[in-house]
């Protein structure tokens, strides 16, 4: 029977959905069923997922970006938002689950509408109305005096850290916000808006707790010294990037040798030359030898004559960092090194801990551009978990570096939000109303989502927020301890003007672009191309 229409013109197998039910309801349907997944990790009081990846390795985290990065999302407009999650990761890193759960959160309302009669067309207009109005209101909301700041002042740096590292450790950010903040400090440059996350490293180990965690200015490598010397104070330090051993030459030659004395005497030159090279790299005044290869046997044997202490690096990027700690020049082979490539550590020196051979590289006075957080914690998932938060710290303290303008955490700049752009959407005529009305509401799943997370009646918080900014009070949120609305600058939660602005805009972008969707077209076979066919680029030989 001869196909017609669609089916005629593409491959047999495809796939094709259009029109409101078949595509855009099911599209929304799926970011829903993502961002109800996420929504209930939102917030100091979130739940944890536990998420096993397709490599069998298992997640307890509630940080939005872990999870919706080893969910491996196979729906093409579910990934849209994972994309928006990822987009905000990238740029912020912290507030993905804000991004991903009101995103969800505005196709929910989006399909009302669509189900009340309204074009998605209509819907996208009154979304992009409302979330230029909101991101004025978000200006107007930013905390008194909060534009300038002192980026090495610990105080102004923890209080704006606490809420991101909360929503992570809830009931721990004051021990890790103080640690996260000292290792941000220490290596600010002198232009902070040139701030690397990069340059704050993280060391975990397992026993402990939390309050055996301590910041150390310089760099915690999880090996042992080569050799017998295992500390040294105020030293110079050689890099050789190829290893510390005799060279093997590129052409391959014989030696005839006659005589027993011959023998001898070859054997000895081998040893005569590596003490030559030793020698050379003890006498312009290193004391420390990095490898990043091998160390040779009778190449470590003289440095033991010669006092040299020796360290593996195998990782070249762990070496690159350990020359930005020390300000040393990597040289490719063993040679005697100018005294320009030698870099300076305060001390070096082996230490255990918790049953694992550590070595310290301390750097307190010069141009550290490293610092590392030691962590411990009583097991991998935990430990990985509170790796999550000094992460989001250390982003957060980026962020703040480049903006560090605050509004009211704690659902406050939520139910502000919600209520500005209700009181806009009256003012609008045509369609477009609706849908601006429906923005408003969608940002009750913050306060909504922070209440039920806390086990509180959400109902009566957000009756009672609303009550409280119709009177004037702006900055009043939830105190989830108290199971009551606070003013939130007694509490100290703030969150960062530049997350939340991203975030909401992702979101908005995000869901706007799900709705212009009307036509879903599978070409391929569901399961992909087929075993024995070409792919795609490739001509037959």
């Amino acid at each position: 029977m001869s196909q017609y229409g669609i089916q005629s013109m593409l491959k047999e197998g495809h796939k094709h959905l259009s029109g409101l039910d078949e595509a855009v309801v099911k599209n929304i349907e799926a970011c829903k069923q993502l961002s109800t997944i996420i929504r209930t990790s939102l917030g100091p009081n979130g739940m944890n997922k536990m998420v096993i990846n397709h490599l069998d390795k298992l997640f307890v985290t509630n940080d939005g970006a872990t999870i919706v990065n080893e969910l491996e999302v196979q729906h093409p407009a579910a990934k849209l938002l994972v994309l928006a999650g990822k987009a905000q990761q990238e740029e912020i890193g912290d507030g993905a689950n804000l991004t991903i759960s009101f995103a969800g959160e505005l196709l929910s309302h989006a399909e009302e509408l669509i189900r009340m009669g309204l074009h998605p067309s209509e819907i996208i207009s009154g979304y992009t109305k409302a979330i230029k109005k909101t991101i004025e209101i978000l200006e107007e909301l930013v905390e008194e005096g909060s534009e300038t700041m002192d980026v090495r002042n610990k105080e102004q740096v923890v209080k704006r850290m606490k809420a991101p590292v909360a929503s992570k450790q809830f009931g721990q950010e004051e021990i890790l916000s103080s640690l996260v903040a000292d290792a941000c400090i220490q290596v600010c440059p002198k232009n902070p808006a040139n701030f690397n996350v990069d340059n704050v490293r993280v060391a975990k180990f397992l026993g402990g707790g939390l309050h055996n965690c301590t910041v150390v200015r310089g760099m915690a490598l999880k090996t042992d010294a080569v050799g017998s010397i295992k500390k040294m104070q105020k030293a110079k330090v050689a890099v050789f990037a190829g290893g510390v051993d005799t060279s093997a030459t590129e052409t391959k030659g014989t030696v005839l040798i006659h005589t027993a004395d011959q023998l001898e005497n070859y054997a000895k030159t081998e040893e005569a030359k590596v003490e030559e090279l030793i020698k050379a790299v003890a006498d312009s005044g290193a004391k420390v030898i990095v490898s990043g290869a091998a160390v040779g046997e009778m190449a470590l044997h003289f440095c033991e004559r010669y006092k040299l202490m020796v360290l593996k690096i195998s990782s070249k990027f762990e070496l690159r960092r350990f020359c930005r700690t020390v300000g040393a020049v990597a040289m490719l082979k063993l040679c005697q090194p100018n005294p320009d490539d030698l870099g300076y550590v305060d001390s070096v020196a082996v230490e255990e801990i918790a049953g694992v051979r550590v070595t310290i590289v301390k750097n307190e006075e010069g141009g550290n551009s490293v610092s590392t957080v030691l962590l411990r914690a009583s097991t991998d998932s935990i430990l990985d978990d509170l790796e999550r938060a000094v992460d989001d710290g250390v982003n957060t303290y980026k962020a703040m570096c480049r903006d560090s303008r605050i509004v009211p955490g704690a659902a406050a700049t939520e139910i502000e939000l919600a209520r500005r752009v209700k009181e806009f959407s009256f003012k609008e005529t045509g369609l477009d109303q609706y849908a601006i009305a429906k923005f408003a509401q969608s940002f009750e799943m913050v306060p909504k989502t922070l209440a039920e997370n806390a086990g509180l009646n959400s109902m009566e918080i957000i009756s009672s927020l609303y009550a409280e900014h119709a009177a004037g009070k702006t900055k009043v949120g939830i105190d989830l301890e108290g199971g009551l609305c606070k003013d939130v600058s007694t509490l100290q939660v703030w969150d960062l003007h530049v997350t939340k602005f991203f975030a909401l805009k992702y979101a908005a972008d995000a869901a706007c672009t799900v709705l212009r969707v009307d036509q879903i077209i599978m070409a391929k076979p569901a399961g992909g191309p087929r075993r024995g066919d070409q792919p795609a680029g490739m001509d037959e030989d």
